[in-house]
């Protein structure tokens, strides 16, 4: 209905220019939003403000002008001026009844399907030399839920999970998976069930001794030279790497699999091709040693410009090289409209300085929209980044065993007759989602503090809520299976039927928000509101107890698209839904 009004408006606004009443040339964003108090209608626009300048006129003088042109339109009940030249829109009650009937029919719930785009996601992207920790979560989930909405919204995506798999460390882990495979022979693979362990005992090796050092050194070399050897060490070593980051993947029900990794090394032979198309733009610099870009743009405190690192000094290449290659990769390869980097707040300075970059070498199209989707930090209670007890890094997998083991005795708690098959398959669905719910529900670019208590309260915006208000729907069509709706309709006489009825219909509204600016926060805001309006209808309007057939039927229906919006909305953020609780 929104995009609806717009339409209107634009119509409204090419007529005012046709009669010279705006210029021609006059170009405006056309912004429509929901009122909040609903005695100044359904939506708002500030329109004729915009225009008072570029027209002469007062603002309610313009308001006026753009009401007399508007378009008829069988949704629109009523348009009328509010304050300095405020344009209200009050919408008929049958068009909102038709469109929450429409959307029910609807699989994609009614939502328009805006012009479709290639969007690259690049998210997760975990270190293969160490396990997932905590500090993947957040690009894991927020970057999964944003791919998820686009998909549904009809975009071709493509997934990109650029993994750590390159660089110096291989070295002294390819030295150490050797030396421990000299010792004892193929049973050495077993060491590496334990990433972080055997990552730890290859720097010890590395630290203490000069020789394994320099052998560790020598084996980055031929690996980045192409020695089969070291090659197939190196690719052993990804692939059990690989392994346990897709057995985290699936406990999270998050949709990479081994055909989205293109990792740093993907892009190895292109990096002298990078630093030979940067120069030859002249736009190099020589800085003790070492290839670097300078951009006026970026400078630090002092007023000293900021380099790029695009080659050090030894030959080595470092981070910016790598990203510029996949930019290029991307946009010239992929041909993606949208390329999304779902990477932690703290690395913004470096995606502003190789985004420029990349558009100043030409390694991107114009087209292209290049985003850094940053996040803020998970914290502990302290307000400190979450740690163990004893002040480690938190395994993801731990901490997702913890929240099984948490919901399973909340679960038990509520439950204590059902048996334990059950009780153990609903509080793993409860325990992840409320990992996910929790880091999800909070704004993208804010550190949030994490806690179990908080995240497995049935109250307040948190799964747990979220999954008995979708069971508590659910439920009632258990005790309605013999009725007939396929000859219903929606009717709203009243508030709270009216309610429901308006909140259904933004479900698009807010999605488009969601993959707009790669916010998940904005649909479990809106989950969690819609879950409330049913709440407040449910009470004040008896369901299978309505007073005629008609009512019965019409509120089966609100039930029945409420149950299909929050189900629909939960399987975007990852989070799947239970039949009981």
């Amino acid at each position: 209905m929104k995009s609806h009004i717009e339409s209107l408006l634009a119509q409204a606004l090419e007529s005012l220019k046709q009669q010279q009443v705006v210029p021609a040339e006059f170009a405006a964003r056309i912004q429509v939003d929901r009122t909040k108090d609903k005695s100044h209608g359904d939506f708002a626009t500030n329109l004729a403000m915009m225009l008072t300048k570029a027209a002469g006129k007062k603002p309610r003088d313009i308001a006026q002008l753009i009401i007399d042109n508007l378009p008829n339109s069988s949704h629109v009940a009523k348009v009328d001026i509010a304050g300095p030249g405020f344009i209200n829109f009050f919408i008929d009650e049958n068009a909102l009844a038709n469109q929450l009937m429409a959307a029910l029919a609807d699989a994609h719930l009614g939502v328009s399907l805006p012009k479709q785009q290639t969007v690259m996601v690049d998210y997760s992207s975990p270190n293969l030399a160490k396990e997932m920790h905590v500090g993947h979560l957040r690009s894991t989930i927020i970057g999964d839920s944003v791919v998820r909405a686009l998909e549904f919204q009809g975009h071709k995506v493509i997934r990109q999970n650029h993994v750590g798999d390159w660089g110096t460390q291989f070295g002294m882990l390819l030295a150490y998976m050797e030396e421990l495979r000299a010792a004892n022979g193929e049973q050495a693979q077993m060491e590496l069930a334990d990433l972080e362990s055997f990552y730890r005992a290859a720097k010890v090796r590395f630290d203490e001794s000069e020789t394994f050092a320099t052998r560790a050194r020598k084996l980055v070399v031929e690996l980045q030279s192409g020695d089969e050897y070291c090659n197939k060490l190196w690719r052993e070593f990804n692939d059990i790497s690989l392994s346990h980051c897709h057995e985290v993947y699936e406990r999270l029900g998050v949709s990479l699999t081994r055909a989205d990794v293109r990792g740093e090394s993907a892009y190895n032979d292109d990096l002298e091709n990078v630093v030979n198309d940067l120069d030859a733009q002249q736009l190099l610099s020589e800085s003790e040693g070492a290839k670097v870009v300078f951009q006026e743009e970026f400078q630090n405190k002092d007023g000293e410009p900021l380099p790029v690192i695009i080659q050090k000094a030894d030959g080595g290449y470092l981070y910016a090289t790598s990203d510029l290659a996949a930019m290029r990769y991307r946009s010239n390869v992929l041909n993606a409209d949208r390329a999304l980097y779902f990477v932690d707040l703290r690395q913004a300075l470096h995606f502003q300085q190789v985004f420029s970059l990349a558009r100043k070498a030409n390694f991107v199209s114009p087209d292209m929209s290049l985003e850094h989707m940053g996040f803020g930090t998970m914290n502990g209670e302290d307000g400190r980044p979450f740690k163990t007890r004893s002040g480690g890094v938190v395994k993801l997998v731990d901490l997702l065993s913890e929240a099984e083991t948490r919901a399973l005795e909340l679960v038990r708690s509520k439950n204590p007759d059902m048996n334990e098959a059950e009780l153990e398959k609903i509080a793993k669905v409860v325990g992840i989602s409320s990992v996910k719910y929790a880091d999800l529900s909070k704004n993208r670019a804010s550190d949030y503090i994490f806690s179990f208590e908080q995240m497995l309260s049935f109250e307040g915006n948190t799964a747990p809520y979220l999954l008995y208000a979708y069971t508590r729907v659910a439920g009632i069509f258990k005790r309605a299976a013999d009725i007939d709706l396929s000859q219903a309709s929606i009717s709203l006489s009243h508030d709270k039927e009216k309610e429901l009825g308006n909140k259904l219909a933004q479900f698009g509204e807010v999605l488009n928000r969601m993959v707009s600016k790669g916010q998940p926060h904005a649909l479990c805001g809106y989950l969690f509101e819609l879950a409330g309006a049913f709440s407040s209808f449910y009470e004040a309007c008896p369901v299978l107890a309505a007073d005629t057939e008609e009512q019965k039927t019409s509120r089966l229906l609100l039930a029945q698209l409420t149950a299909k919006t929050l189900k629909q909305g939960l399987d975007l953020l990852g989070i799947e839904t239970l039949e009981r609780m």
